[in-house]
């Protein structure tokens, strides 16, 4: 029998004008925009539609922007009658579901990530911390040069996307050193990305602690389905492994290979990526076919991609 899998994009995948569609066509889209307004306090739905850029790519806009859009779409997939087995999310992601699964409202959670991304931003001053992405290098021989760059400052795996990519996080002349030896041994792209903060590595530890405050404050509830978290790359419907999972992703490694795996072993052959973008629909891909699994995948960030996924389930 098959198995459906939603899984959620995180940071980076924002761009203006996301979710304007739906809008249109759904009210349920609608109303998710409305209340992350209310519970925001601003119109975060504007910066979502008409921008500008340079605000919403700010981490603590993008955080509640991408997970506003990805929930509003994801009310109208619902809407549609399609519901899955599983469900993950990228970092920022899996707040999308936990409140999918009705561990989190929708309400603290848009709060609390706006807050997120502000620690996140807060915990390093700019122009200190970079990450960079790594193609194509063994694990191990990233694993020796990383040991030799840490001479210069902090660097760490922040995400184990696929076998072919991995992202390193830290300080920015160890991430340069690094990504350069990289190239040299071998990679076949290694370039240092363009963010405003070193994401999940220990330099986020301040930003950790003060997020698990608010998230100590706020209502969780099991899950009603399994949630395959970043740091465990394990399925929980536990309120409480769901909570811790959200804290220690601030400053640890974002298992997604291995979740996918996971997924993968659990008999999941559909993979629907909900959101922005269609980063996950690649990552995915490329983790199936590395393992030998055959898949259907879909991304929906537009309408026409939900019609047309509604066509082929025939839901």
């Amino acid at each position: 029998m098959s198995k459906i899998a939603f899984v959620f994009p995180g940071q980076g995948s924002q761009y203006v004008g996301m979710g304007s569609d739906f809008i249109r066509e759904f009210s349920v889209s609608s109303d998710v925009f409305l209340k992350a307004d209310q519970a925001l306090g601003f119109c975060i739905s504007r910066l979502c539609f008409d921008g500008p850029e340079e605000e919403l790519i700010k981490t603590e806009n993008a955080q509640p922007a991408i997970l506003t859009t990805s929930i509003a779409i994801l009310k109208a997939v619902e809407q549609m009658g399609i519901k899955c087995d599983i469900t993950a999310g990228l970092s920022l992601g899996e707040y999308t579901s936990l409140v999918y699964s009705g561990a989190l409202s929708f309400e603290d959670a848009v709060r609390v990530v706006k807050n997120r991304g502000k620690y996140m931003q807060e915990a390093v001053p700019l122009g200190v911390g970079a990450m960079a992405a790594i193609v194509g290098l063994d694990i191990d021989r990233l694993t020796e040069i990383l040991q030799s760059s840490k001479e210069l400052g902090v660097v760490e795996i922040a995400n184990y996307n696929s076998h072919e990519q991995i992202v390193i996080s830290g300080e920015k002349n160890a991430i340069k050193d690094a990504a350069k030896k990289a190239k040299h041994a071998g990679a076949t792209k290694a370039v240092v990305l363009p963010v405003s903060a070193p994401f999940h590595c220990s330099l986020l530890k301040p930003a950790q602690e003060r997020l698990e405050t608010d998230l100590n404050e706020i209502r969780f509830s099991d899950s009603q389905i399994p949630i395959v978290t970043n740091v465990f790359a394990k399925p929980s419907t536990e309120k409480e492994v769901l909570r811790s999972a959200l804290v220690k992703q601030v400053s640890h490694s974002v298992l997604w290979k291995d979740s996918v795996e996971t997924m993968l072993d659990l008999g999941v052959d559909t993979f629907v990526e909900i959101g922005p973008g269609d980063t996950l629909t690649k990552l995915v891909r490329k983790i199936a076919e590395h393992n030998e699994k055959e898949i259907r995948i879909f991304t929906i960030s537009t309408v026409d991609q939900l019609k047309e996924f509604f066509e082929y389930s025939g839901s």
